[in-house]
């Protein structure tokens, strides 16, 4: 009796294993997969918009900008807190980014989801290089995420999440 029970309990638990070592080997399979825009329309909309609005940020293009954010716009960043005013936004960009940041995208890390009745969200990888270091000087990876709404053929961003 002690052997069929000693028998049965070393089948189960090296069935167990498997299939705990045989799931845990999908789960990391599965998060290593390469991302495919679920709409390639949307995706293409999203990068040239967020090419378009980062061109402007880089060259300090206010203007642009202004354009671009939402009136209800709310921006999450993880240093500087939260900012829902727009004109504070710009203000602050005006002081300390203007000619002393370059924002680069990190090639490839875009990845864009759409959202129901309300537009899409943006999620990649950014770096942003101080003008005033030496060029030698590496900059840190940031992740981000932007909220892009659409109304009519105009695309907004109504929330930023910046995390460096």
């Amino acid at each position: 009796m002690y052997k069929n029970t000693f028998k049965t309990l070393s089948i189960l638990l090296v069935s167990i294993s498997m299939v705990s070592i045989s799931s845990s080997a999908q789960t990391k399979g599965d998060s290593n997969k390469e991302y495919v825009p679920d709409d390639l329309e949307l995706y293409n909309e999203i990068v040239n918009m967020d090419t378009e609005f980062f061109h402007a940020y880089n060259i300090c293009d206010l203007k642009k900008q202004d354009a671009i954010y939402s009136e209800a716009i709310e921006f999450f960043h993880d240093q500087g807190g939260l900012m829902t005013s727009k004109q504070g936004i710009l203000d602050a960009t005006e002081k300390n980014i203007c000619g002393k940041v370059t924002r680069h995208l990190v090639p490839g890390s875009i990845e864009v989801y759409p959202i129901k009745d309300f537009g899409a969200i943006e999620f990649g990888e950014h770096t942003f290089k101080n003008n005033q270091e030496k060029s030698d000087v590496p900059s840190q990876v940031g992740k981000f995420v932007i909220f892009w709404e659409k109304k009519a053929e105009n695309w907004k961003i109504t929330k930023v999440v910046s995390l460096h």
